[in-house]
């Protein structure tokens, strides 16, 4: 049986590059679709290191994917296209190995059949999952997320479709963490349309057990554009373009990106004119849009060792040949993940973790509930192979990580502080009176339209002029017409959305509640003398008239015991106060 493990982990990849791109492919709206696609094709066949997990987003038609399929089975013999919505989900997964389970997870939550003229309701977003064989061993599965969140069509924090996009990365993040603590190889990559350590950010690094393989490497990348106000707080002067590409992993809006220009560039470059762009200029629009997550499944021998992530870089800068036009308003984000046997690092020298100061905290906080099995996670250093003529040599101020082994784990049992989960409900709540708004609104046009359309045809029935009655027969049906639509939207798609809300409402509500036992019961532990897992497991005895003098210690503990029990019985805890406002069955 030894034999036969040890030949399942040498038949095994110990390497695996993945790549995601937002190719923009939108049927009759966007310019230059099929020629772009097809270039896209040719440049996931040349692009060095060869992917070999590759995740698409905006990808719509059939006839664009069996282009991309034709131009690429010689590396990614396999593929999956999704269907979904009305018009297609616009996802799909390419692989150098069989994908062997596949489908296709709908958002419960995802925009508004009104705002067609935006389409994200139609397309019926998702999450295109699929389980991929890298080897014969019952451990040699990498499952697969690709995912298009909800686009940002409004700032933050007036964005009426934040509740939308945060519910979708719980979502995903739920899916992630799912196929993790079955014990395989998670990868997470497409278009998240947040930018690093929002809501939706915190909610998949923590929940979905996974990490951000840009921001492992890059832990001191921006937060988003420069004129937003998570970037703007770290008062840091305007990067260039260059820069955020190598640095920063910008995506979306560099001015590098032709489809990102002015009108009055954009008519100038396609009547054929040459415009170059300096990468030195200042580049204050950039940001990081699309992702790739990782994360490492419990496993069962020691001799599978943890996959790590070794180099990330931003490609597909180039320009089409002919058209001289970027190939899709993103550019991608790819990712080089690896694994050695255990007896190549076991020497190895660990570093504290080079990860942002919220991961850092978080994973502090986070050890000391959980005594499970923790599974390091190994990052080497980013070596920048700019894949493009428009991209300069490193500049000399751009920070590396060192090449020194860094290991990091996950605990079993992470979360946020319960402050983030109370953000998330008040934003539930804040969209649930919105909703409540609009249905009453729609509801009533329904009841006035019967008003008006009843009156019209007594109207009719009196009226001895044709031209009247033509009139109002028109006026009737236009307004009974509109009247039905509002009425459908508001008592089916509103409630349907309301109910989806109370689901994700309920949810968050239990993992605050969870949140906040973790939180008591470790100022608790701490003052009664448990182990402190942030001093090595050292046993520290503190007695409470060591802090606060004689008699006050025992005060304390029974006011922190009972606000223990209230915790326990709050709402989030489904007692007394839930029977009373009737949101649980307790039968």
């Amino acid at each position: 049986m030894v034999e036969k493990h040890k030949g399942h982990i040498a038949n095994t990849p110990s390497t695996i590059n993945v790549l995601s791109h937002n190719c923009w492919g939108l049927k009759y709206l966007a310019k230059w679709r099929r020629e772009r696609l097809t270039a896209i094709g040719r440049s996931l066949a040349t692009t060095v290191p060869t992917p070999e997990i590759v995740g698409l987003q905006e990808c719509w038609t059939q006839e664009d994917y069996l282009s991309i399929r034709k131009q690429t089975r010689h590396i990614l013999p396999h593929g999956k296209f999704y269907f979904s919505g009305i018009f297609g989900g616009g996802l799909a997964i390419l692989s150098k190995w069989p994908i062997v389970e596949s489908n296709m997870v709908r958002y419960p939550l995802n925009g508004r059949p009104t705002a067609f003229f935006r389409g994200d309701w139609f397309v019926g977003k998702g999450v295109a999952c699929a389980s991929i064989r890298l080897g014969p061993g019952r451990q040699n599965i990498v499952e697969v997320f690709n995912t298009h969140l909800h686009a940002p069509y409004e700032r933050e924090p007036d964005d009426s479709y934040m509740c939308h996009r945060t519910a979708q990365a719980w979502e995903i993040a739920r899916l992630m963490r799912g196929a993790v603590e079955r014990g395989h190889l998670v990868i997470g990559l497409g278009d998240f349309n947040m930018v690093p350590l929002s809501l939706a950010h915190q909610l998949i690094t923590t929940h979905a057990l996974v990490q951000d393989a840009w921001r492992v490497l890059h832990p001191e990348s921006s937060l988003g554009a420069s004129s937003q106000p998570a970037e703007k707080a770290r008062d840091r002067d305007i990067p260039s373009a260059s820069y955020n590409l190598q640095e920063n992993g910008a995506t979306c809006d560099s001015i590098l990106n032709t489809w990102r220009w002015g009108k009055q560039q954009q008519k100038a470059l396609f009547r054929g004119e040459e415009i170059a762009i300096n990468p030195l200029a200042s580049d204050p629009r950039a940001k990081r849009l699309d992702y790739i997550f990782f994360g490492n499944g419990s496993s069962t021998s020691s001799d599978l060792a943890p996959w790590r992530v070794q180099s990330a870089k931003v490609g597909m800068t180039d320009r089409h040949p002919d058209l001289n036009c970027s190939l899709s308003d993103h550019f991608s984000v790819e990712a080089t993940i690896t694994r050695f046997p255990e007896s190549q690092t076991s020497g190895s020298g660990c570093l504290p973790n080079r990860r942002s100061t919220h991961e850092q905290t978080n994973d502090t906080a986070l050890q000391s509930l959980t005594n499970a099995s923790l599974h390091p996670t190994l990052y080497t250093s980013y070596n920048p192979s700019p894949t493009s003529s428009l991209l300069p040599p490193p500049l000399p101020h751009t920070p590396s990580p060192p090449t020194s082994l860094i290991h990091s784990s996950y605990p079993s049992t992470a979360r946020l502080p319960s402050e983030t989960y109370a953000e998330i409900l008040s934003l539930i709540s804040a969209y649930k009176d919105r909703e409540y708004r609009q249905r009453r609104l729609r509801l009533s046009h329904f009841l006035g339209s019967v008003v008006i359309s009843t009156i019209c045809f007594i109207g009719i029935w009196w009226s001895n002029h044709a031209g009247v009655s033509f009139t109002l027969v028109f006026v009737s049906t236009l307004s009974f017409g509109a009247g039905v639509i509002d009425g459908l939207i508001g008592g089916l798609f509103v409630g349907s959305e309301l109910r989806a809300l109370r689901e994700f409402e309920w949810e968050i509500e239990n993992a605050k509640a969870m949140s906040q036992e973790h939180e008591i019961s470790a100022g608790v532990g701490e003052r009664v003398g448990a182990p402190d897992l942030h001093q090595n497991h050292v046993y520290h005895e503190t007695r409470d008239e060591d802090i606060m003098g004689p008699g006050e210690g025992e005060e304390k503990l029974e006011i922190e015991k009972e606000l223990w029990e209230k915790v326990r019985g709050s709402e989030e805890y489904g007692g007394k106060e839930n029977v009373r406002k009737g949101r649980i069955d307790m039968a």
